[in-house]
């Protein structure tokens, strides 16, 4: 999968022209922001974990940190990331341009509280030089989202 998959996807709704691609990497908060030219916070990163041998997409703010204590208590697991071969197959995208659109199946996506401070939020497209702008109704649509959860240090 990549960024050919999350521009067909985005196709259907008249959307890929709204995805963004840079001859920099952004495959990092900072190289994203920078590419981007907004702050880091801003940039939607999607972290890849493993909750009960399934896949799960937790979106979160650039500068938003996982709190192990509230991540257990929602998930009722200890956070587990995916490997970088783990997040290729499970996922259907690359570390560097993990998003939450065009995943494979059973990939459950939630999308987390610290991003609801801004009114829009760049997450990656599918490779890692790439980002699309979406309101946070957009990034919820789009996502497919599971809903919101609060699994990030204050």
């Amino acid at each position: 999968m990549g960024i050919v998959q999350v521009r067909e996807y985005f196709r259907k709704y008249g959307m890929e022209q709204r995805i963004l691609e840079f001859s920099e990497s952004s495959a990092t908060v900072e190289l994203a922001a920078h590419a981007v030219g907004c702050e880091p916070a801003r940039i939607a990163k999607s972290l890849s974990f493993k909750v009960n041998d399934r896949p799960v997409l937790v979106v979160t703010a650039g500068d938003a940190r996982i709190d192990n204590g509230k991540y257990k208590a929602f998930f009722h697991t200890k956070a587990k990331m995916l490997t970088r071969e783990e997040a290729e197959e499970m996922i259907g995208h690359s570390v560097g341009g993990v998003c939450p659109f065009a995943v494979k199946e059973g990939v459950t996506v939630y999308l987390d509280v610290s991003l609801k401070r801004f009114k829009t939020v760049f997450p990656a497209a599918g490779s890692s030089n790439s980002a699309i702008e979406l309101t946070l109704e957009e990034l919820e649509k789009y996502a497919a989202s599971a809903g919101w959860v609060d699994v990030c240090k204050s």
